[in-house]
């Protein structure tokens, strides 16, 4: 086959257009290996086989365009010293594995300064890759050259370990990288492992800090590839003549820990390689609307009420857990033997020890270690009294520790679950002064979820929506995390009500174990909250609480989403509302607490997910429960008092709208997430929807919105927009905003508006299948009917919903309106013509029917690259959960 290659390659010559000649002759070559690839990929082969299959093929297609272009276009049968140049693979190409659409990362080697030949051979071979679409990473230097820049800039030295002879003059490349393998052998080996540990934690901020994020970045994220990649590259710097550092490796690595590395490497190299062919681009992100067709070609299946795509998911998180502790494990190996520069200022201090008062426990170089695996068989609890102890002095967990709790799982069994040693010892590390971290530590260790099985279950789990950022239990750590820093005031700029009232608590432990077990229902049959109060109840039981205790955490895990849920969802302005809720709390402890529990929990949800506009919803419901609590009368709240300018004028021009910069009840100092606008009229019928109609029309994303009316008829709408790419509107232009505030003046008068603008295609949204659910509910309010509408959010909903509320001729008198990543909730008290509660019958049928198929309306745009998958609603909201319409009983 390499010789009819090259004498089609010789014949392409004399054509007259040579490069375009050359390159469609490479081209069905190189199609034909990379399609190959790609048929053993979809045949379940291995992730690496793959990889190197993919990179045979770019040396056959690279090495027939050298041989054409050196001995057939640019001929040089004897060449003299000056001519000698050789091609050299480096970097990820350089080890012999390649994705679909990797770059090809090249070093054209030359003796010494470049002569006309060197130059016409390297141009020609670039104008070909280019034409054959190649994304080339490129080098053509001398010998002398690249030896001086390995010296000096790591990422060169870092292309050069992996340095691999493609074809051309082997001598000048093999004595090259001889020259280069001694000058590392002698090198100090500090600077380069601190310079690569140092790119990785700044590849980590840039791609998320967090290992857990569900939609990871595979090749440059937290526990992907790029991470293996740095023990390479470590491991090939104390070794550069060992083919792959495996001499280092086989040092630095257990057994089982290699088999680990071997396992990660090759299914991280298959979902990459997958992804590669399903974006057809070099894309590393696995977004939502690429996930469940990677799972499909990977093979998963769905299981229950599981789907495959959150199946093929938690394996790929607790695949990237694994390479965090295999990072973690070597990096403080590497440190133990000062082949990395510790970087804690107690390190730093010579021959410091600590009597940590444990037998079996030692502080070695600033890391808590123990002196054998035999203290852990001797006595089990110390498994947990460890990370008591790391967390009272401040320590990290040696290599040793860490492996030695690992394989020391098995000696947890249930009567270690109920020890009152052991459970003491937990409790103590959930209020402890830094839980986040010595409970991440658990996690990664598999000591958490072993010792508290109901955490097990939702180690890596995902949910398929867009609205959480993390995975279950990296959203519960992190939530975790912010009530410890609550407790301490490092956020009582964000949250001052929750930072006053956490050290008003009485019972602070059950509010951190409310918190830990708050998602361990998350995927049960019976619902999460009733699944999780189940869990709960039993692993409070199993930890020794007594029953008053357990009772309580039990509450909290049952209704830790009311708060939320009647703020978000609900008219907190309403006595009617207010009351139901105090009915549903009870006293004031469990108040104070479930403020605490919630704020940490939506918090935790994600970046920006939190805003000063929930937290003075929230703030607003504690206040007026609270003062029910103390016995006072609780009335209707003036809707109109924060806004008497905007009030006046709208009385004497019949309706005015304004920017609302920040009022100073806002919860804390959070930056708003998105503009505010405020817009007061008279009500009439229909006043909403055009006001919605005007939003959609200046092209406002509404993701949140507050609407009341006043004993004077007086409407005051408050909305909260953002424009297409989650900016808050008008932010990038300020002028949209000022036409926007003039666009809904006009429509509160009565004016027409504009058509919506067509939305951009938004793949990711797509490929959610969102379930509709409207339900309305004449039982919660005394004087107005409660719709709560939840669907698939697009631009323009919010008009369309409204605009069938008014046909149906229902005034709207609050509406609060709510987003959970792909799925709007929006809920509206509504009245009929007469300014009365409507009454259950046919007609309330026959809205709820229309409000389902706006809700059902499929949007044109975006398209799935797979058929879409049903988004978990496992923690949007549980109002509601009954029938549709809830008929009063004469009206039967």
């Amino acid at each position: 086959m390499t010789d009819t290659l090259d004498a089609r390659l010789a014949e392409a010559a004399g054509a007259s257009d040579v490069r375009k000649a050359v390159a469609a002759i490479l081209r069905e070559s190189w199609d034909a290996g990379r399609a190959r690839a790609a048929r053993r990929l979809e045949a379940g082969g291995e992730g690496v086989e793959v990889a190197r299959l993919y990179s045979d093929a770019a040396d056959d297609m690279l090495t027939a365009l050298w041989r054409f272009t050196t001995e057939v276009l640019y001929p040089a049968p004897n060449p003299t010293e000056a001519e000698r140049l050789s091609l050299i693979a480096v970097g990820g190409y350089g080890r012999g594995v390649l994705a679909p659409f990797s770059d090809l990362d090249l070093l054209f080697l030359r003796p010494w300064k470049s002569i006309p030949r060197s130059e016409q051979v390297i141009e020609f071979m670039l104008y070909v890759l280019w034409d054959l679409g190649v994304k080339v990473g490129q080098a053509a230097r001398s010998v002398d050259e690249s030896l001086s820049l390995a010296k000096t800039d790591m990422t060169v030295r870092t292309a050069l370990l992996e340095a691999r002879p493609l074809v051309g003059d082997r001598a000048l490349s093999d004595d090259f990288i001889a020259r280069f393998q001694a000058f590392v052998l002698k090198a100090d080996p500090r600077p380069f492992i601190a310079a690569k540990l140092e790119e990785r934690n700044v590849r980590h901020q840039k791609t998320g800090a967090v290992r857990y994020r569900v939609e990871p970045n595979v090749k440059d994220g937290k526990g992907g590839l790029r991470d293996l990649n740095t023990l390479f590259w470590i491991a090939r710097s104390l070794a550069p003549d060992s083919l792959l550092g495996a001499r280092v490796m086989d040092d630095l690595l257990t057994s089982r820990e290699r088999r680990t590395f071997e396992e990660s490497f090759d299914f991280l190299w298959r979902t990459r390689a997958h992804l590669h062919l399903l974006a057809g681009r070099a894309e590393e992100k696995l977004t939502f609307d690429l996930q469940p067709e990677v799972a499909r070609r990977m093979g998963w299946q769905g299981r229950g009420d599981e789907p495959a795509v959150e199946r093929f998911m938690r394996r790929y998180f607790l695949v990237a857990r694994d390479v965090g502790a295999l990072t973690r494990a070597t990096s403080a190996k590497l440190e133990a033997r000062h082949q990395k520069r510790a970087m804690s200022l107690s390190r730093l201090i010579p021959g410091r020890k600590k009597n940590l008062g444990v037998e079996g426990f030692v502080e070695v170089a600033g890391r808590l270690s123990v002196t054998g695996p035999e203290v852990f068989s001797d006595d089990p609890t110390k498994l947990l009294i460890l990370f008591r102890t790391a967390d009272e002095h401040d320590l990290d967990l040696h290599p040793d520790a860490f492996s030695a709790v690992t394989r020391s799982l098995s000696l947890v069994t249930p009567s270690l679950r109920r020890d009152a040693e052991a459970t003491r010892a937990f409790l103590d590390i959930l209020t402890g002064q830094r839980p986040y971290r010595v409970l991440t530590l658990m996690n990664e260790t598999g000591l958490l979820g072993r010792f508290l099985p109901e955490w097990g279950r939702i180690v890596g789990q995902t949910q398929f929506n867009m609205y959480h950022a993390f995975t279950v239990d990296e959203h519960t750590l992190q939530a975790i995390g912010i009530i410890n820093d609550i407790w301490r005031g490092k956020l009582k700029a964000d949250h001052p009500t929750a930072t006053e009232i956490v050290h008003r608590i009485d019972d602070f432990e059950a509010l951190m174990l409310a918190m830990l077990l708050h998602d361990v229902g998350k995927g049960g049959d019976r619902g999460q909250l009733e699944d999780g109060a189940f869990a709960a109840r039993r692993a409070c039981d199993r930890l020794g609480l007594d029953p008053r205790r357990i009772e309580f955490v039990v509450w909290l895990v049952r209704n830790h989403l009311a708060l939320s849920d009647y703020a978000q969802k609900r008219d907190v302005s309403d006595p009617a509302t207010v009351r139901a809720f105090a009915g549903l709390v009870g006293d004031p402890e469990r108040l104070r607490t479930l403020l605490v529990l919630t704020v940490a929990d939506v918090r935790a949800v994600g970046p920006g997910v939190w805003n000063g506009w929930k937290g003075q919803l929230m703030r607003d419901l504690y206040q007026r429960t609270e003062a029910v609590f103390r016995g006072e009368d609780v009335t209707r709240a003036d809707p109109l008092a924060d806004f008497p300018d905007l009030v006046t004028r709208a009385a004497r021009s019949g309706a005015a709208a304004s920017v609302v910069t920040g009022r100073e009840t806002d919860e804390g100092e959070t930056p708003l997430a998105a503009a505010r606008i405020a817009v007061a009229a008279k009500d009439r019928p229909g006043l909403f929807a055009d006001l919605a109609a005007a939003l959609a029309a200046g092209g406002a994303d509404v993701v949140g919105a507050r609407v009341a009316t006043a004993e004077d008829g007086t409407a005051l709408d408050v909305f909260e927009l953002q424009d297409g790419s989650g900016a808050p509107y008008g932010q990038a232009e300020p002028r949209r905003l000022t036409r926007l505030v003039s666009a809904l003046e006009a429509a509160a008068r009565g004016k027409g508006v504009g058509t919506p603008p067509e939305p951009p295609p938004n793949p990711r949204r797509a490929a959610f299948d969102v379930r509709p659910v409207a339900l309305i509910d004449l039982d919660e309010s005394p004087d107005a009917a409660v719709i709560e509408l939840s669907g698939a959010d697009r631009p323009g909903l919010l008009a369309e919903l409204s605009r069938v509320l008014a046909d149906h001729g229902l005034s709207i008198r609050s509406a609060h309106i709510a987003g959970f990543g792909e799925r709007a909730v929006d809920s509206f008290y509504v009245t009929d013509a007469n300014g009365k509660r409507p009454k259950a019958g046919p007609k309330l049928e026959r809205l709820r029917a229309a409000l389902e198929a706006v809700l059902d309306r499929r949007d044109a745009n975006g398209r799935s690259v797979s058929a879409p998958v049903r988004a978990s609603l496992r923690d949007v909201s549980e109002f509601g959960r009954k029938r549709p319409v809830s008929p009063r009983p004469e009206a039967r």
